[in-house]
């Protein structure tokens, strides 16, 4: 059973950094893309990075691009994301996810609160 165990989200202030991890087992990880994606309160999920099976090739929505960083580590089975130059809208539930064909179910998620 594939689990993705996602950690490191809290309560910051704008402009300081933060580092997600996600722990994920019950898979080949390094088989997979790995994906970041958030959920604002009363906001669709979005996608915020991805990174390709090898770490060579990564994607980031416009909204985080060069504030946010994904990379992963195949011996550990995580993938991180940090994050920079917090600001207010960056307030959500972030989820990590796994893709081969399609991503896979999703985890609980980590809450960052970012206050102005």
């Amino acid at each position: 059973q594939v689990q993705l165990v996602e950690s490191g989200g809290g309560l910051v202030q704008a402009g300081v950094s933060l580092r997600l991890s996600c722990a994920a087992s019950g898979l080949t990880f390094s088989s997979y893309t790995m994906g970041w994606f958030r959920q604002a309160p009363g906001k669709e999920r979005e996608f915020v990075a991805a990174i390709s099976w090898s770490g060579k090739s990564t994607d980031y929505a416009d909204s985080v691009k060069g504030r946010f960083t994904i990379s992963r580590d195949n011996a550990k089975n995580t993938v991180y994301l940090q994050m920079n130059s917090l600001k207010p809208e960056d307030t959500a539930v972030y989820y990590c996810n796994a893709k081969q064909t399609g991503w896979l179910s999703w985890g609980q998620g980590t809450q960052v609160t970012v206050s102005s």
